[in-house]
């Protein structure tokens, strides 16, 4: 059986792993392809496809949409995307734009608590990276503000810390709509991380479904095996496609490692082909 990780980060977002890297990698670790799922860009891909070519080793063209609904940070993973697209890419831009007035706020306020941080220091240490709130994290631990990573989202940068700043208001109904729009595959990512109800969930997932969603992260690495069984008959109950991912960021994330998550981590590559399946059907409604 072939195996595939379809939520991966590289050092273009919040990963440590150029691009090549993951795929040798990946190369190393045996999968037959993994997607680059950077969050809200698109930077990696051509650099991460062009160094598999003649290994047999497929990346599949993705990204990560970080979103807002009822006040929480929603993530939707796209595969299959029509990267090169000038539709997509003007799309792109408008997220990222959203991104960038999050950071700049979310500075302002990291000033407001006496810590030296400027838009130039963050660009000094992470350059072009697509900057999320692990960007700050490291910055404020790297600086010496904190002991680690989660101290720094406790103290600073997590949902209920003083510096947060939520984005504006992109939709998960919006990133699923785009995605579908430039031949994507929607995926909602790690389900249970939203700590919704299941009648919460189930209400988000079917507004997603009328806009395109395809998919759900029904394995993931954080999940235990009851949780990955609820989340698989939650997708059957809605009529979801199952796919997987560890959500690899390198030494960010340094307990969960490509294709295999925490060490116990399998996704079969039929479960893309089924995903491909269902979005062609789609297609033709």
């Amino acid at each position: 059986m072939r195996f595939i990780d379809l939520h991966v980060h590289s050092n273009c977002s919040d990963g440590t792993f150029s691009p090549s890297d993951l795929v040798a990698y990946a190369l190393k670790k045996k999968l037959a392809a993994f997607a680059l799922t950077d969050h809200d860009t698109t930077a990696g891909l051509q650099e991460a496809i062009h160094a598999a070519e003649g290994t047999g080793l497929e990346v599949i063209p993705g990204i990560e949409f970080s979103t807002e609904y009822q006040g929480k940070d929603i993530h939707i993973v796209g595969l299959d995307i029509d990267y090169q697209s000038d539709f997509f890419q003007s799309r792109l831009y408008e997220f990222k734009n959203s991104r960038d007035l999050r950071n700049k706020k979310m500075i302002a306020k990291l000033q407001e608590y006496q810590i030296a941080i400027s838009w130039d220091n963050m660009k000094e240490m992470f350059g072009d990276a697509m900057w999320t709130r692990a960007h700050f994290a490291k910055y404020l631990m790297e600086k010496g503000y904190v002991s680690d990573i989660d101290d720094a989202f406790t103290r600073f940068v997590g949902d209920h810390a003083p510096c947060f700043v939520p984005r504006e208001k992109v939709t998960p109904m919006d990133a699923v709509r785009l995605i579908r729009q430039c031949s994507g595959i929607p995926v909602l990512a790690h389900p249970l991380l939203y700590h919704m109800s299941s009648q919460e969930l189930g209400v988000l997932a079917d507004q997603l479904k009328e806009n395109g969603l395809i998919g759900i992260e029904a394995i993931y690495s954080t999940h235990v095996g009851y949780q990955e069984d609820e989340m698989r008959r939650f997708a059957r109950h809605h009529g979801l496609c199952i796919s997987g991912g560890s959500d690899f960021h390198g030494s960010i994330k340094p307990s969960i490692d490509l294709g295999c998550g925490r060490g116990n981590l399998k996704i079969p590559y039929e479960l893309l082909v089924t995903m491909r399946e269902c979005a062609k059907e789609n297609e033709k409604k």
